[in-house]
C-alpha cells in the first residue's frame, strides 16, 4: 500500500471525528469563536510535534513564494473552517460532510487547471460519482 494513501486514509479518519466533534462542540456557542478554539488547539499540537520530531526550520529556509502560498494556504484554510463550523451548526453532520467534500472534485478541477494534472477514466467516474452525491443530497 502507497505511503500516501494510508496518510490519506488517515486524514479521513480524521475529518469524519472532526465533523462529529464540530458538531457536538458548536452547540450553544458561536461559531466563529469555536473556530478560535480549534485553531489555537491545532497550534499547540503543532509545536508539539515539531518540537518533539526535532522538525523546526529558521524561517529564513522559505522563499517568498513559499511564504505567499503559505499564507494564501493558511487564509484559505481559515475561511473553509470558519464556514464549515457555521454550517455544522446550522445543517446535518452527514449533508455538511457531502457537500463539505465537494472540495475534492474543486481541487482536481484545480489541479488539472493549474498543476497539470491529468486524469484517467477511472479518476473521471469517481469525480462524477462525487458530483452526483451532492447532487441527489441538495436536489430531494
Amino acid at each position: 500500500m502507497p505511503e500516501w494513501f494510508i496518510y490519506a486514509a488517515l486524514s479521513a479518519v480524521f475529518a469524519a471525528l472532526t465533523a462529529i466533534f464540530a458538531k457536538l462542540g458548536v452547540k450553544d456557542i458561536d461559531s466563529d469563536f469555536a473556530t478560535f478554539i480549534r485553531t489555537i488547539v491545532v497550534i499547540l499540537m503543532l509545536v508539539l510535534l515539531l518540537s518533539v520530531a526535532k522538525k523546526w526550520q529558521p524561517l529564513s529556509s522559505l522563499s517568498p513564494k513559499n511564504w505567499l502560498f503559505l499564507i494564501l494556504s493558511g487564509m484559505a484554510t481559515g475561511l473553509s473552517w470558519l464556514m464549515y463550523f457555521k454550517a455544522m451548526q446550522a445543517g446535518k453532520v452527514y449533508q455538511v460532510a457531502l457537500v463539505d467534500k465537494f472540495s475534492v472534485v474543486l481541487a482536481i478541477i484545480l489541479a488539472v487547471i493549474f498543476l497539470g494534472e491529468r486524469l484517467n477514466l477511472k479518476e473521471i467516474l469517481a469525480v462524477c460519482l462525487i458530483v452526483s452525491g451532492v447532487f441527489l443530497l441538495i436536489f430531494k
